[in-house]
Protein backbone atom coordinates (compact mmCIF):
# COMPACT_ATOMS: atom_id res chain seq x y z
CA UNK A 1 0.00 0.00 0.00
CA UNK A 2 0.86 3.38 -0.89
CA UNK A 3 0.46 5.20 2.18
CA UNK A 4 2.33 2.89 4.50
CA UNK A 5 5.92 3.85 5.77
CA UNK A 6 9.15 2.16 4.60
CA UNK A 7 11.38 -0.30 5.98
CA UNK A 8 14.70 -0.85 3.73
CA UNK A 9 16.83 -3.64 4.59
CA UNK A 10 20.61 -3.59 4.35
CA UNK A 11 22.35 -4.79 1.13
CA UNK A 12 21.84 -8.37 0.35
CA UNK A 13 19.86 -8.84 3.31
CA UNK A 14 16.95 -9.68 1.64
CA UNK A 15 18.28 -13.30 0.38
CA UNK A 16 16.16 -15.26 3.08
CA UNK A 17 12.81 -13.36 2.22
CA UNK A 18 13.06 -14.03 -1.56
CA UNK A 19 13.41 -17.65 -0.63
CA UNK A 20 10.47 -17.96 1.33
CA UNK A 21 11.22 -16.85 5.27
CA UNK A 22 8.34 -14.19 6.15
CA UNK A 23 11.14 -12.78 9.03
CA UNK A 24 12.76 -9.56 9.09
CA UNK A 25 15.83 -9.34 12.13
CA UNK A 26 16.45 -6.20 13.81
CA UNK A 27 20.26 -6.51 12.13
CA UNK A 28 18.92 -7.02 8.77
CA UNK A 29 17.51 -3.26 8.30
CA UNK A 30 18.84 -0.67 7.64
CA UNK A 31 18.38 2.03 10.32
CA UNK A 32 20.51 4.94 8.35
CA UNK A 33 17.37 5.09 6.20
CA UNK A 34 14.40 3.07 8.19
CA UNK A 35 15.59 4.12 11.65
CA UNK A 36 13.62 1.22 14.03
CA UNK A 37 13.22 3.47 16.77
CA UNK A 38 10.63 5.78 14.66
CA UNK A 39 8.14 2.47 14.96
CA UNK A 40 6.24 1.92 17.24
CA UNK A 41 5.47 -2.31 18.14
CA UNK A 42 2.22 -3.42 15.51
CA UNK A 43 3.20 -0.66 13.08
CA UNK A 44 3.03 -1.66 9.01
CA UNK A 45 5.22 -0.83 7.07
CA UNK A 46 6.08 -2.36 3.22
CA UNK A 47 9.33 -4.00 3.21
CA UNK A 48 11.65 -3.06 0.53
CA UNK A 49 15.57 -4.27 -0.36
CA UNK A 50 18.97 -1.92 -0.67
CA UNK A 51 17.98 -0.97 -4.41
CA UNK A 52 14.16 -0.04 -3.01
CA UNK A 53 12.05 -2.71 -4.52
CA UNK A 54 9.42 -3.95 -2.37
CA UNK A 55 9.37 -7.05 -0.76
CA UNK A 56 5.87 -7.50 0.76
CA UNK A 57 3.65 -5.85 3.54
CA UNK A 58 4.42 -6.69 7.15
CA UNK A 59 4.13 -5.43 11.06
CA UNK A 60 7.00 -4.46 12.76
CA UNK A 61 8.06 -4.37 16.98
CA UNK A 62 11.52 -2.51 16.99
CA UNK A 63 11.69 -3.95 20.33
CA UNK A 64 12.18 -7.79 19.53
CA UNK A 65 15.05 -9.75 17.61
CA UNK A 66 12.65 -10.15 14.88
CA UNK A 67 11.95 -6.82 13.77
CA UNK A 68 9.46 -7.62 10.98
CA UNK A 69 7.01 -10.49 9.97
CA UNK A 70 5.90 -10.27 6.44
CA UNK A 71 1.63 -10.60 5.98
CA UNK A 72 1.83 -10.41 2.29
CA UNK A 73 3.97 -10.07 -0.83
CA UNK A 74 1.56 -7.77 -2.91
CA UNK A 75 2.10 -4.97 -1.15
CA UNK A 76 -0.96 -3.60 -3.10
CA UNK A 77 -3.67 -5.35 -0.49
CA UNK A 78 -4.22 -3.85 2.79
CA UNK A 79 -4.72 -5.79 5.81
CA UNK A 80 -8.19 -6.10 6.66
CA UNK A 81 -10.69 -8.15 7.19
CA UNK A 82 -10.68 -9.42 3.80
CA UNK A 83 -7.08 -10.63 4.12
CA UNK A 84 -8.05 -12.24 6.82
CA UNK A 85 -10.99 -14.10 5.36
CA UNK A 86 -8.91 -15.19 2.50
CA UNK A 87 -6.13 -16.63 4.56
CA UNK A 88 -8.98 -18.44 6.57
CA UNK A 89 -10.62 -19.73 3.76
CA UNK A 90 -7.15 -20.99 2.54
CA UNK A 91 -6.65 -22.59 5.95
CA UNK A 92 -9.64 -23.92 5.62
CA UNK A 93 -9.56 -25.62 2.86
CA UNK A 94 -6.50 -27.62 3.87
CA UNK A 95 -8.21 -28.90 7.40
CA UNK A 96 -11.34 -30.14 5.21
CA UNK A 97 -9.35 -32.27 3.09
CA UNK A 98 -7.63 -34.15 5.58
CA UNK A 99 -10.05 -34.22 8.41
CA UNK A 100 -13.78 -35.22 8.26
CA UNK A 101 -14.54 -33.39 11.53
CA UNK A 102 -14.17 -29.76 12.47
CA UNK A 103 -11.75 -30.31 15.51
CA UNK A 104 -8.20 -28.79 14.28
CA UNK A 105 -5.84 -26.01 14.36
CA UNK A 106 -7.25 -23.69 12.29
CA UNK A 107 -4.05 -21.61 12.08
CA UNK A 108 -0.66 -22.12 12.14
CA UNK A 109 1.27 -18.76 12.23
CA UNK A 110 3.69 -18.79 9.38
CA UNK A 111 2.84 -21.67 7.53
CA UNK A 112 -0.52 -20.16 6.52
CA UNK A 113 0.36 -16.82 5.84
CA UNK A 114 -0.78 -15.48 9.35
CA UNK A 115 2.86 -15.05 11.66
CA UNK A 116 2.14 -14.41 15.30
CA UNK A 117 -1.41 -16.42 14.80
CA UNK A 118 -2.81 -19.24 16.05
CA UNK A 119 -6.28 -20.53 15.78
CA UNK A 120 -7.52 -23.73 17.17
CA UNK A 121 -11.23 -24.71 16.25
CA UNK A 122 -13.19 -27.18 18.25
CA UNK A 123 -16.61 -27.32 16.57
CA UNK A 124 -18.53 -23.95 16.62
CA UNK A 125 -15.95 -22.57 19.43
CA UNK A 126 -12.66 -20.93 18.09
CA UNK A 127 -9.59 -20.51 20.36
CA UNK A 128 -7.19 -17.70 19.13
CA UNK A 129 -3.83 -16.54 20.63
CA UNK A 130 -1.63 -13.47 19.23
CA UNK A 131 1.76 -14.23 19.82
CA UNK A 132 2.99 -10.60 18.78
CA UNK A 133 2.38 -6.80 18.82
CA UNK A 134 1.35 -7.01 15.09
CA UNK A 135 -1.53 -9.54 15.51
CA UNK A 136 -2.54 -7.67 19.05
CA UNK A 137 -3.24 -4.59 16.55
CA UNK A 138 -5.14 -6.59 14.03
CA UNK A 139 -7.52 -8.67 16.47
CA UNK A 140 -10.92 -7.52 15.90
CA UNK A 141 -10.16 -7.71 11.99
CA UNK A 142 -9.69 -11.66 12.80
CA UNK A 143 -12.24 -11.80 15.17
CA UNK A 144 -15.09 -10.17 12.58
CA UNK A 145 -13.26 -12.77 9.82
CA UNK A 146 -13.82 -15.88 11.95
CA UNK A 147 -18.06 -14.24 12.55
CA UNK A 148 -18.49 -13.79 9.50
CA UNK A 149 -17.38 -17.34 7.88
CA UNK A 150 -18.28 -19.18 10.68
CA UNK A 151 -20.94 -17.90 12.76
CA UNK A 152 -19.06 -19.19 15.61
CA UNK A 153 -20.86 -19.88 18.98
CA UNK A 154 -17.68 -18.05 20.75
CA UNK A 155 -14.79 -16.82 20.42
CA UNK A 156 -12.17 -17.40 23.29
CA UNK A 157 -9.03 -15.32 23.22
CA UNK A 158 -5.99 -17.29 24.93
CA UNK A 159 -2.83 -15.15 25.38
CA UNK A 160 -0.71 -16.48 27.77
CA UNK A 161 2.12 -17.44 25.75
CA UNK A 162 5.55 -17.04 26.86
CA UNK A 163 6.24 -15.49 23.59
CA UNK A 164 4.18 -12.49 24.21
CA UNK A 165 6.71 -11.44 26.67
CA UNK A 166 9.40 -11.43 23.88
CA UNK A 167 7.13 -8.76 22.42
CA UNK A 168 6.31 -6.19 25.30
CA UNK A 169 2.81 -7.98 25.72
CA UNK A 170 1.19 -8.97 28.51
CA UNK A 171 -0.98 -12.56 29.02
CA UNK A 172 -4.68 -12.41 29.65
CA UNK A 173 -7.45 -14.74 28.76
CA UNK A 174 -11.28 -13.95 27.82
CA UNK A 175 -14.24 -14.63 26.08
CA UNK A 176 -14.49 -12.39 22.87
CA UNK A 177 -17.45 -13.33 21.55
CA UNK A 178 -20.41 -15.59 21.86
CA UNK A 179 -21.14 -17.66 24.72
CA UNK A 180 -19.45 -20.48 26.72
CA UNK A 181 -21.07 -21.65 29.75
CA UNK A 182 -19.73 -25.23 30.18
CA UNK A 183 -16.84 -27.58 28.55
CA UNK A 184 -16.47 -28.03 24.87
CA UNK A 185 -16.70 -31.84 23.70
CA UNK A 186 -14.64 -32.76 20.50
CA UNK A 187 -13.87 -35.91 18.80
CA UNK A 188 -10.38 -37.28 17.89
CA UNK A 189 -8.80 -40.95 17.06
CA UNK A 190 -12.37 -42.65 17.78
CA UNK A 191 -12.47 -41.07 21.15
CA UNK A 192 -14.66 -38.31 22.47
CA UNK A 193 -12.96 -35.61 24.93
CA UNK A 194 -14.20 -32.92 27.13
CA UNK A 195 -11.85 -29.66 27.11
CA UNK A 196 -11.60 -26.53 28.78
CA UNK A 197 -10.86 -23.18 26.69
CA UNK A 198 -10.93 -20.76 29.00
CA UNK A 199 -8.98 -22.79 31.86
CA UNK A 200 -7.16 -25.27 29.74
CA UNK A 201 -3.24 -25.42 29.37
CA UNK A 202 -2.32 -23.31 26.43
CA UNK A 203 -5.81 -23.30 23.77
CA UNK A 204 -7.56 -26.29 25.84
CA UNK A 205 -5.82 -29.44 23.72
CA UNK A 206 -3.15 -29.95 21.20
CA UNK A 207 -3.87 -31.16 18.28
CA UNK A 208 -0.26 -31.59 17.28
CA UNK A 209 0.66 -35.24 18.23
CA UNK A 210 -3.32 -36.43 16.54
CA UNK A 211 -1.27 -38.87 13.90
CA UNK A 212 0.76 -40.14 16.36
CA UNK A 213 -1.88 -40.96 19.19
CA UNK A 214 -3.66 -42.81 16.33
CA UNK A 215 -0.87 -44.95 15.33
CA UNK A 216 0.25 -45.71 19.18
CA UNK A 217 -3.17 -47.71 19.22
CA UNK A 218 -2.14 -50.41 17.28
CA UNK A 219 0.17 -51.41 19.82
CA UNK A 220 -1.77 -51.58 23.11
CA UNK A 221 -4.34 -54.64 22.51
CA UNK A 222 -4.31 -56.22 25.80
CA UNK A 223 -0.88 -54.37 27.00
CA UNK A 224 -0.37 -52.45 29.95
CA UNK A 225 -0.04 -48.62 29.29
CA UNK A 226 1.50 -46.34 31.07
CA UNK A 227 1.11 -42.87 29.74
CA UNK A 228 3.35 -40.20 31.24
CA UNK A 229 2.53 -36.04 31.54
CA UNK A 230 -1.05 -37.21 30.32
CA UNK A 231 -2.87 -34.23 30.61
CA UNK A 232 -6.34 -34.99 30.09
CA UNK A 233 -5.97 -38.19 28.45
CA UNK A 234 -5.18 -38.01 24.29
CA UNK A 235 -2.85 -40.20 24.67
CA UNK A 236 -4.96 -42.80 26.90
CA UNK A 237 -7.96 -42.91 25.83
CA UNK A 238 -6.97 -44.63 22.16
CA UNK A 239 -5.15 -46.78 23.82
CA UNK A 240 -7.90 -47.91 26.21
CA UNK A 241 -10.59 -48.31 23.26
CA UNK A 242 -8.30 -49.97 21.66
CA UNK A 243 -8.31 -52.95 24.25
CA UNK A 244 -5.11 -52.01 26.05
CA UNK A 245 -5.43 -54.70 29.71
CA UNK A 246 -5.06 -51.62 31.90
CA UNK A 247 -4.08 -47.76 31.62
CA UNK A 248 -2.08 -46.05 34.26
CA UNK A 249 -2.30 -41.90 33.79
CA UNK A 250 0.60 -39.53 35.30
CA UNK A 251 0.22 -35.83 35.63
CA UNK A 252 1.29 -33.46 38.11
CA UNK A 253 -2.12 -31.52 37.37
CA UNK A 254 -4.65 -32.92 39.52
CA UNK A 255 -7.37 -30.74 37.27
CA UNK A 256 -6.34 -32.08 34.38
CA UNK A 257 -6.44 -35.72 35.61
CA UNK A 258 -9.88 -35.22 36.75
CA UNK A 259 -10.60 -33.77 33.63
CA UNK A 260 -8.68 -37.07 32.07
CA UNK A 261 -11.18 -39.23 34.41
CA UNK A 262 -14.51 -37.98 33.13
CA UNK A 263 -12.85 -38.50 29.44
CA UNK A 264 -12.36 -42.03 31.02
CA UNK A 265 -16.22 -42.24 32.09
CA UNK A 266 -17.60 -40.42 28.46
CA UNK A 267 -15.84 -43.28 26.86
CA UNK A 268 -16.80 -46.23 29.30
CA UNK A 269 -13.16 -47.42 29.58
CA UNK A 270 -12.49 -46.08 33.26
CA UNK A 271 -12.41 -49.42 34.76
CA UNK A 272 -9.27 -49.85 33.14
CA UNK A 273 -7.58 -46.50 33.76
CA UNK A 274 -5.94 -45.24 36.69
CA UNK A 275 -4.91 -41.85 37.29
CA UNK A 276 -1.79 -41.03 39.21
CA UNK A 277 -0.86 -37.35 40.10
CA UNK A 278 2.28 -37.06 40.82
CA UNK A 279 5.98 -35.69 39.23
CA UNK A 280 6.85 -38.01 36.73
CA UNK A 281 10.61 -38.32 37.73
CA UNK A 282 9.47 -39.12 41.30
CA UNK A 283 6.36 -41.40 40.15
CA UNK A 284 9.31 -43.59 38.03
CA UNK A 285 12.04 -43.78 40.88
CA UNK A 286 8.51 -45.52 42.82
CA UNK A 287 7.78 -47.56 39.89
CA UNK A 288 11.64 -48.94 39.82
CA UNK A 289 11.67 -49.32 43.23
CA UNK A 290 9.23 -51.56 43.32
CA UNK A 291 9.87 -53.37 40.39
CA UNK A 292 6.95 -52.62 38.88
CA UNK A 293 6.81 -52.54 34.45
CA UNK A 294 4.68 -51.92 31.64
CA UNK A 295 4.46 -53.16 27.96
CA UNK A 296 3.64 -49.50 26.73
CA UNK A 297 5.37 -46.44 27.89
CA UNK A 298 4.53 -42.80 26.49
CA UNK A 299 6.91 -39.74 26.86
CA UNK A 300 5.35 -37.02 25.80
CA UNK A 301 6.64 -34.16 28.05
CA UNK A 302 6.90 -30.06 27.92
CA UNK A 303 9.58 -28.38 26.67
CA UNK A 304 12.26 -28.70 28.03
CA UNK A 305 14.20 -26.65 26.01
CA UNK A 306 12.49 -23.56 25.64
CA UNK A 307 15.79 -21.62 24.29
CA UNK A 308 18.95 -22.38 23.09
CA UNK A 309 20.50 -21.20 26.55
CA UNK A 310 18.35 -24.13 28.05
CA UNK A 311 20.24 -26.91 25.79
CA UNK A 312 22.66 -28.43 27.65
CA UNK A 313 20.25 -28.44 30.96
CA UNK A 314 17.26 -29.79 28.75
CA UNK A 315 19.36 -32.57 27.13
CA UNK A 316 19.89 -33.80 30.87
CA UNK A 317 16.44 -33.83 31.60
CA UNK A 318 15.43 -35.71 28.60
CA UNK A 319 18.30 -38.39 29.08
CA UNK A 320 17.21 -39.02 32.96
CA UNK A 321 13.29 -39.35 31.96
CA UNK A 322 14.12 -41.56 28.68
CA UNK A 323 16.78 -43.58 31.15
CA UNK A 324 13.98 -44.12 33.91
CA UNK A 325 11.08 -45.04 31.73
CA UNK A 326 13.66 -47.90 29.63
CA UNK A 327 13.98 -49.22 33.64
CA UNK A 328 10.12 -49.86 33.98
CA UNK A 329 9.67 -50.95 30.59
CA UNK A 330 9.03 -54.32 30.89
CA UNK A 331 11.11 -56.92 28.07
CA UNK A 332 10.24 -56.30 24.67
CA UNK A 333 7.80 -53.58 25.47
CA UNK A 334 7.46 -49.97 23.67
CA UNK A 335 8.65 -46.87 24.10
CA UNK A 336 7.06 -43.64 22.58
CA UNK A 337 9.43 -40.88 23.44
CA UNK A 338 7.88 -37.06 21.96
CA UNK A 339 9.71 -33.76 21.93
CA UNK A 340 7.96 -30.53 20.95
CA UNK A 341 11.07 -28.46 21.81
CA UNK A 342 12.23 -27.12 18.46
CA UNK A 343 16.10 -26.82 20.06
CA UNK A 344 16.22 -30.28 20.75
CA UNK A 345 16.65 -31.64 16.89
CA UNK A 346 15.83 -35.10 15.77
CA UNK A 347 18.82 -36.31 16.01
CA UNK A 348 19.62 -35.14 18.94
CA UNK A 349 16.89 -36.65 20.58
CA UNK A 350 17.36 -39.99 18.44
CA UNK A 351 20.98 -39.81 20.37
CA UNK A 352 19.66 -39.74 23.59
CA UNK A 353 17.52 -42.81 22.92
CA UNK A 354 20.96 -44.56 21.71
CA UNK A 355 22.80 -43.56 24.26
CA UNK A 356 20.01 -44.21 27.04
CA UNK A 357 19.68 -47.65 26.07
CA UNK A 358 23.37 -48.65 25.73
CA UNK A 359 23.73 -47.22 29.15
CA UNK A 360 21.37 -49.24 30.36
CA UNK A 361 22.71 -52.22 28.01
CA UNK A 362 19.12 -52.77 26.55
CA UNK A 363 18.27 -53.24 22.77
CA UNK A 364 16.88 -51.02 20.88
CA UNK A 365 15.14 -50.46 17.71
CA UNK A 366 13.04 -48.07 16.07
CA UNK A 367 9.72 -48.59 14.86
CA UNK A 368 8.50 -45.74 13.52
CA UNK A 369 9.08 -41.78 13.61
CA UNK A 370 6.66 -39.40 13.51
CA UNK A 371 5.80 -35.71 13.42
CA UNK A 372 3.19 -32.97 13.44
CA UNK A 373 -0.42 -33.64 11.87
CA UNK A 374 -1.70 -31.78 8.73
CA UNK A 375 -3.01 -28.96 10.57
CA UNK A 376 0.23 -28.29 11.41
CA UNK A 377 2.11 -27.70 8.13
CA UNK A 378 5.81 -26.97 8.08
CA UNK A 379 6.89 -24.03 5.91
CA UNK A 380 9.59 -25.27 3.62
CA UNK A 381 11.75 -22.23 4.36
CA UNK A 382 11.05 -21.86 7.95
CA UNK A 383 12.56 -24.44 9.77
CA UNK A 384 11.03 -23.24 13.17
CA UNK A 385 7.36 -24.26 11.69
CA UNK A 386 8.92 -28.07 12.40
CA UNK A 387 9.51 -28.83 16.16
CA UNK A 388 7.25 -32.18 16.72
CA UNK A 389 9.34 -35.25 17.06
CA UNK A 390 8.74 -38.46 18.09
CA UNK A 391 9.63 -41.99 17.87
CA UNK A 392 8.36 -45.45 18.38
CA UNK A 393 11.24 -47.80 19.90
CA UNK A 394 11.39 -51.71 20.87
CA UNK A 395 13.60 -52.27 23.64
CA UNK A 396 14.50 -55.54 24.59
CA UNK A 397 17.35 -57.31 26.67
CA UNK A 398 20.77 -56.95 25.21
CA UNK A 399 21.90 -58.97 22.16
Amino acid sequence: MADLPLLRLRKNEDRRLRSGHLWVFSNEVDITTTPLKGFSPGDQVVIENAKGEPLGTAYVNPESLIAARILGRDVRKPIDRAFFIRRLERALALREWAYGEPYYRLVYGESDGLPGLVIDRFGDVFVLQTNTAGMERLQDAIIEALEKMFSPRAVVIRNTSGLRALEGLECYSRLAFGQLDDRVEIKENGARFLIDPLEGQKTGWFFDHRDNRGALARWCSGKRVLDLFAYTGAWSLPAALAGAASVECVDASAPALALAAENAQLNGVADRMDFSCADVFDFLKQAREERRHYDVIVLDPPAFIKRKKDVSKGLEAYRRLNQAALQVLAPGGLLVSASCSFHLSRDSLHDVLRASARHLDRHMVFLGRGGQAADHPVHPAIPETDYLKAFFCQVGPSL
